[in-house]
């Protein structure tokens, strides 16, 4: 849904070394090739039945839900009421098969779980979804439609999610897309699922697309301003390079290479800067940098080429300058004013007041656009009643 969609334009393919180089990162990853066991699960249909009767019962009653997983992005969105759907049982992963670099999981399938699943073969998540807590769950990460500094490199959430079953607010079992990348067909509904917070369905299941881990990953960083680092970004991402993460924190900019041995190393001789530890990027991933921790946020989301507004003070940016952070105390209208102005959207993070709008105001045909999709999955409006809008 428009309230939470990632910036307007995706910047140039990361690239390596070369076709050798990424041949050889492909066969290295999945070297541990075959179908993965499920995890056990003792009554997935149980389950999946069990959250259908809560929606049915809560529909024809009118009473509100609040779909929960692992709860740890509560902060995010409306704050609104309703009776707890909790989603965390009905978890495990269904199908994992590495040689097709696709993984089926269970809504309520801790995020850790599936990251360590994919780490035995060699492959992982290609949007790094920020882990805001232990309970993480995949349905959450899907709902939020959140992703990490790989964002302008591999693709948003919403391009890496092959397929869903969800449940409708009429308790119906729904079902989109597939589970392998070629044969994936039919209308893309299940892409609205990507950032719609719930508000379309209760997510039951996703299909989510996962690449191998690279060969080589360095961090480098530099002393360089603001302005004139999304300048060096922008000329690096306008030809192939294995940049994988590009983050200033108001006085250093922060790369991270990933790919292919040799062109991961080309790069890094030509870039110099200094080492610093890949772990710096947990922080970058997880949103726990010491620039983003402090009071009220506010996310920019901004062609990568446009200048930043004036709105605040400009805690850091990243997404190589797509997504800016930024604190202020300026009424939110004169911020959303000035993202759009500027070719983007804003969204206050964190830190909304209770019952306060959070998210990019929608010009009037494209709010009515929401309220009928919301009226087709949700007819009795039940699901996560205005967590995105006051009027869905």
């Amino acid at each position: 849904m428009a309230g939470t969609a990632s910036p307007p334009p995706r910047g140039a393919g990361a690239g390596d070394g070369g076709l050798a180089d990424r041949d050889a990162e492909l066969a290295g990853s999945q070297g541990a090739r075959g179908r993965q066991p499920p995890t056990p699960d003792p009554s997935p249909r149980r389950g999946g039945e069990e959250v259908a009767d809560r929606i049915r019962e809560a529909a024809a009653a009118k009473t509100p839900l609040r779909i929960v997983g692992g709860n740890t992005k509560a902060f995010y969105g409306r704050q609104t009421a309703g009776e707890p759907l909790s989603l965390a049982g009905h978890r495990g992963i269904i199908d994992y098969d590495p040689s097709e670099l696709v993984v089926v999981a269970r809504a309520g399938t801790p995020l850790a779980e599936i990251e360590a699943r994919l780490a035995e073969c060699g492959q992982r998540l290609a949007f790094e979804p920020p882990r805001l807590g232990p309970g993480s769950t995949i349905g959450g990460v899907v709902a939020a439609g959140l992703s990490g500094p790989r964002r302008p490199f591999a693709g948003a959430v919403r391009d890496c999610v092959l397929g869903a079953t969800i449940l409708d607010g009429r308790g119906q079992v729904l079902r989109f897309g597939g589970q392998v990348f070629k044969n994936v067909a039919g209308f893309d509904a299940f892409r609205l699922q990507a950032g719609a917070l719930g508000c379309l369905g209760v997510i039951l299941e996703v299909s989510i697309r996962v690449t191998p881990n690279p060969r080589r990953e360095i961090a480098l960083a530099f002393e360089i301003e603001s302005e004139a680092a999304r300048l060096r970004v922008c000329k690096l991402m306008g030809r192939p390079t294995p940049i994988s993460g590009a983050f200033h924190d108001g006085v250093r900019l922060h790369l991270r290479l990933a790919g292919g041995e040799a062109g991961v190393e080309a790069l890094g001789a030509e870039l110099g800067g200094e080492a610093e530890p890949l772990g710096f990027w947990d922080q970058v991933r997880d949103l726990t940098h010491p620039a983003l921790m402090s009071g009220p946020l506010w996310r920019l989301s901004l062609p990568q080429t446009a200048p930043i507004p004036v709105l605040g003070d400009v805690l850091a940016w990243d997404w190589a300058g797509s997504q800016v952070w930024l604190r202020s105390d300026r009424p939110a209208a004169e911020i959303w004013q000035g993202a759009a102005t500027a070719g983007g959207h804003a969204t206050l993070f964190r830190g909304a007041a209770p019952g306060a709008e959070v998210f990019q105001p929608l010009a009037a045909a494209l709010l009515a656009l929401h309220q009928r999709l919301k009226a087709a999955f949700d007819p009795a409006g039940v699901l996560n009643p205005g967590r995105m809008y006051e009027a869905l």
